[in-house]
């Protein structure tokens, strides 16, 4: 058997997707965006699940990983409302943190040529408030790399599905095979 065979093909999406949750998750951790550190530990559990249920053959496990990632494009889509403010919704609301802390993304402050300076506060602002925080020359704006952030995590989830449902009707195949002998 050819090792490109969509077991082994959702094999390496699994990880390509573990690989970009963690490292989503890192830079949520840093942002304190807690919202979306639950959504990517739930993510990361889910297709652990849906790995071991590939190499293990238990379809029931890659069912899901199946149901899960419908799921997760349906989060990243928000996410990228979000960010993009698309009906009602504001990128510099606590919606993020759960209002717990006033905190946003960490690529606010440190994306890709971003310079950040810290300003002297105002007279009436307290200094905990990130309003005395200026940032200048951003190559890309923080809400732009979100975007780009939730549109690789649909990209994968996507082709995760379909990857999931030709393995899942294969192994349901060769069950229905084996039963029948």
């Amino acid at each position: 058997m050819g090792c490109c065979t969509g077991r082994c093909s959702l094999i390496c999406l699994c990880a390509l997707q573990l690989l970009s949750a963690l490292e989503r998750q890192i830079f949520d951790f840093l942002g304190f965006q807690w919202a979306p550190i639950l959504g990517n530990f739930l993510h990361i559990i889910i297709v652990i699940l849906g790995l071991f249920g590939t190499i293990q053959y238990r379809p029931r496990y890659i069912m899901v990983y199946t149901v899960w990632t419908a799921l997760w494009v349906t989060w990243n889509v928000f996410i990228i409302c979000f960010y993009l403010e698309v009906g009602g919704l504001s990128k510099d609301t606590d919606l993020m943190t759960f209002s717990i802390s006033v905190h946003r993304s960490w690529w606010r402050e440190h994306g890709p040529g971003c310079v950040r300076r810290v300003l002297p506060p105002s007279a009436h602002g307290m200094m905990d408030d990130y309003t005395y925080v200026s940032v200048t020359g951003c190559v890309v704006d923080f809400q732009y790399l979100e975007v780009i952030h939730s549109a690789v995590q649909i990209l994968l989830s996507l082709l995760g599905f379909v990857y999931a449902c030709y393995v899942i009707s294969i192994s349901m195949e060769e069950e229905d095979t084996c039963r029948n002998k």
